[in-house]
């Protein structure tokens, strides 16, 4: 029997969240294999150059819910393939959630058989589930694959509501549950957090890692971050910041990451955005260039102007971001480069 590969110790630094980059016309309901191989392949590869941590895919944004079969079989093999040649030894999560549990528990299957030891699960989402059927669910994923580490998708919005703190204590007790992308730092994440101590990494978005650490610096080892397909610098900064204990120059990070989310709807209103979150994520990463995303696919790929031009300015803050850390390349810490970020957050002003 294959023996578990990842573990809560292995989720560390910045978790990249990327989406399934798309072919022209994938916005069109006749397409058929849609998904951009080439551009996924050099996607995985690129993110590893740059040195994250782990890879995510295939959840909200990574277009869980619009692909076929066959496109999410594609996208995965790219994945695992990619990886295997460049970084076998990184945490890669790829995201296998289906509208039933046996769907679910074939497709975490399929990635084993492509050697990949990590999936992202969140859960099914057409009625939401109590706290016993929540658990069950998580449970009997883990159970029917051993060999594999998950990070759970904590999205209230996907899902119906979030996880319970009773539950998140119980399923910290699965060994192979080790990590969950957590959506923010509300009242409740004191709770889950102590709840949960290190048997399981309970990860938030870049924005909120600093303060997470703050409050727990023992477990608060890792954050998940879609702007890093924007670019990975500013999260590579923040990362090393925070290790090094720098924590002027993180505040100063953390600030302007969030000045570039000003414009963005996820900031002004997280349920709205949550009607428009694929289209709007993948507009900002064309908008940046650090990756291809193309189109999205029915029926989210329709949405309102005025919310498209936030993110697009979004992205462009945040490759102005990117810009003023490499104009000194690997001397982002220097007192240089913590004047340049500071002047990008002075023209907020």
């Amino acid at each position: 029997m294959l023996s578990q590969k990842f573990a809560v110790s292995d989720l560390q630094g910045i978790v990249a969240v990327t989406p399934t980059p798309a072919l022209p016309g994938a916005d069109q309901l006749g397409a058929r294999n849609t998904v951009d191989l080439s551009e996924s392949d050099r996607m995985i590869r690129a993110l590893v150059q740059a040195g994250v941590d782990a890879i995510m895919t295939n959840g909200t944004l990574g277009e869980m819910a619009t692909l076929t079969e066959d496109e999410w079989r594609a996208f995965a093999r790219t994945v695992a393939q990619a990886v295997a040649e460049v970084a076998p030894d990184m945490p890669v999560f790829i995201g296998a959630t289906g509208s039933n549990t046996r769907d679910t528990a074939a497709r975490v299957a399929f990635l084993s058989e492509l050697g990949i030891r990590g999936a992202f699960l969140g859960r099914p989402m057409w009625s939401s589930l109590g706290p016993d059927a929540l658990y069950n669910y998580y449970f009997s994923i883990a159970d029917a694959s051993p060999e594999m580490a998950l990070v759970l998708y904590d999205n209230p919005e996907a899902f119906k509501g979030p996880i319970p703190t009773p539950v998140y204590a119980e399923l910290a007790k699965i060994r192979q549950i080790v990590g969950v992308k957590y959506t923010a730092l509300t009242p409740k994440y004191f709770a889950d957090m102590t709840a949960v101590g290190d048997d399981l990494r309970i990860m938030p978005i870049e924005s909120d890692w600093l303060a997470a650490h703050t409050l727990f610096p023992e477990y608060a080892t890792a954050c998940w971050s879609s702007s890093a397909l924007c670019g990975p610098e500013p999260v590579m900064a923040l990362r090393d910041a925070i290790r090094r204990g720098d924590v002027e120059f993180a505040r100063t990070l953390t600030r302007s990451i969030e000045w570039t989310y000003e414009p963005f709807l996820a900031r002004t209103n997280f349920m709205e955005f949550s009607k428009y979150n694929i289209p709007l994520e993948k507009a900002r990463f064309d908008e940046a260039g650090f990756i291809k995303a193309g189109p999205t696919r029915p029926p989210y790929h329709v949405v309102p102007d005025s919310y498209m031009q936030g993110a697009r300015e979004n992205a462009r803050r945040w490759r102005k971001i990117v810009g003023q850390l490499s104009a000194d390349g690997d001397k982002a810490t220097t007192m240089k480069s913590r004047r340049a970020i500071k002047s990008g957050q002075a023209d907020r002003k």
